[in-house]
């Protein structure tokens, strides 16, 4: 299966497309779509991946997705083993001409177009900006149509002056519409289920019908990263959650995360977080729970 793309169907009303999701896990696979994403995650945690990035999602997290790039958002595995688990977001699709060709062009619009330009490398939206735009998507939950295409607007203006914007990918990351989902899918889904063990590329290849050199550029191809790579990334990032709850140590955190060594473990920690592991956890230990459910950040 080749490029496989999304789109929602709009309602007659709008010229853009507002939803409140609902689910016992999110089950959209590796997927892009023409439309931009405002994507507020209103009550659930996992692991996103969002072009060439990975990382730990979770309550209150939002982000804006440039057209054309490929992400797919995969709860923890509790969500899959029915425990009575609920995901919950909300998010809002939306062209670059919803309001006509050259709306963004107008003199008015500056600030809006600059800020939709540099959206291509994905942006994550924290601090009181991230605040003020959750208020508007929980307000606009019950507006009418033409109340939620000013909602709209008013937040991108407002986004278009924040300073509390954060790019997520690879200044060397590219979108476009070639992707081959399909096998990709079924790669990314082996190694969520076993990133936490031992995980040889031969397995992925042969399941794949791949030789492993076939499979090791077509996996680079898709996700910017060497296998080994994306799979640190992925262990990375569970070892960060586990460090802010606070229930194992950081020597059990190593292996509970997939690692086979403490050297190992604090060297990649160390070089894709910045610090190693007991100075990330005390930023956190330092902090009320008021300011942890509003400052915690993976990549932080």
């Amino acid at each position: 299966m080749r490029a496989q793309f999304h789109k929602l169907p709009l309602p007659m009303e709008s010229s853009f497309l507002f939803m409140c999701w609902e689910c016992d896990y999110f089950d959209k696979p590796w997927h892009f779509h023409k439309e931009y994403e405002l994507v507020l995650i209103d009550k659930t945690e996992g692991t996103r991946f969002i072009g060439d990035q990975v990382s730990y999602f979770k309550d209150g997290d939002l982000i804006l997705i440039s057209p054309n790039t490929p992400h797919l958002y995969r709860n923890h595995e509790a969500y899959y083993q029915n425990k009575g688990l609920v995901a919950r977001s909300i998010f809002i699709h939306f062209t670059e001409d919803f309001l006509g060709k050259y709306f963004f062009d107008l003199p008015e619009m500056t600030l809006v177009r600059r800020f939709l330009d540099k959206s291509s490398l994905g942006i994550e939206i924290g601090g009181d900006t991230n605040q003020y735009v959750r208020k508007k998507l929980y307000e606009m939950k019950n507006n009418s149509p033409a109340e939620r295409l000013l909602g709209l607007l008013d937040i991108l203006i407002y986004l278009s002056t924040s300073n509390e914007l954060n790019f997520i990918l690879s200044s060397g990351f590219t979108a476009n519409k070639s992707y081959d989902t399909d096998k990709i899918n079924t790669a990314l889904q082996f190694i969520m289920e076993n990133y936490t063990q031992e995980i040889y590329i031969e397995e992925i290849a042969f399941k794949l019908n791949m030789s492993i050199p076939s499979f090791s550029r077509y996996f680079k191809h898709h996700t910017r990263k060497t296998f080994s790579n994306y799979i640190s990334e992925i262990r990375i990032a569970h070892a960060c959650r586990l460090l802010i709850e606070d229930n194992y140590s950081i020597s059990e955190i190593c292996y509970l995360s997939g690692f086979d060594s403490l050297s190992n473990y604090y060297r990649h920690f160390k070089k894709q977080i910045g610090v190693i592991p007991k100075e990330y956890k005390n930023r956190f230990l330092s902090m009320d729970r008021s300011q942890i459910n509003n400052a915690r950040r993976v990549n932080a």
